[in-house]
């Protein structure tokens, strides 16, 4: 497993941090957010988690949700992002007890193996940031797209306050080259790598046949 932090430089400053979604709210105290989504049959094919565990990843976001709005309601603002049972936590709570609060309440979620507490001690953003949050994922997905080297859907990319959070299953190789893009895309300020490292073989038996592999990318 990759975690790291990196902040874009022309001279390629470098970082290590502990690691750890952008998500939308309409108000100071907004209620929580999931970071899943439904998962279509091309995600299925080409997500490198088995289809087993990309359900499960669903079901782990939705809840620790639900958990969250019983046991601290709306004075947090929390985005559960699962990817292979691995939760990262960002958003804003209110204090450090908080913070520790939710950590342990997702931490007892059925089938989570490891929570990535990113969460800030902060007042919530603003609309207009929130808005370049999303603005900036959406950059940064059409920069790795258009890499042909990479494939998308390796990655679940997660952004708050111009902090990139990138998540996925991949190589050494990728890592680096999805962080050079990213770290080089308009809006991000800096990366964090929530990674789990595979080999070059792992990924050769990852990839479908050439009869099973979708059209698109």
């Amino acid at each position: 497993m990759s975690v790291s932090s990196l902040r874009p430089s022309r001279r390629g400053w470098v970082t290590v941090v502990s690691a750890v979604a952008a998500s939308l709210a309409l108000s100071a105290c907004a209620p929580l957010l999931v970071g899943g989504a439904a998962v279509t049959t091309a995600v299925v094919v080409t997500d490198r988690r088995t289809s087993g565990a990309q359900l499960e990843d669903q079901g782990i976001e939705l809840r620790a949700s639900s958990r969250l709005r019983e046991e601290v309601g709306s004075r947090v603002r929390v985005n559960v992002t699962s990817y292979n049972r691995r939760v990262l936590l960002t958003g804003e709570v209110p204090n450090e007890r908080d913070k520790a609060l939710v950590a342990e309440i997702v931490g007892k979620v059925d089938n989570v193996t490891e929570v990535i507490n990113e969460l800030d001690v902060v007042s919530s953003p603003s609309l207009r940031e929130r808005a370049a949050d999303t603005v900036t994922s959406g950059r940064v997905r059409a920069s790795i797209f258009d890499a042909k080297d990479l494939s998308v859907s390796a990655f679940r990319f997660v952004t708050e306050r111009g902090t990139v959070y990138m998540m996925g299953r991949v190589t050494q190789r990728e890592a680096d080259r999805a962080t050079e893009i990213v770290r080089n895309t308009q809006g991000v300020q800096r990366v964090v790598r929530v990674l789990e490292i595979i080999t070059e073989e792992e990924l050769r038996r990852l990839q479908p046949s050439s009869a099973e592999a979708p059209a698109a990318r």
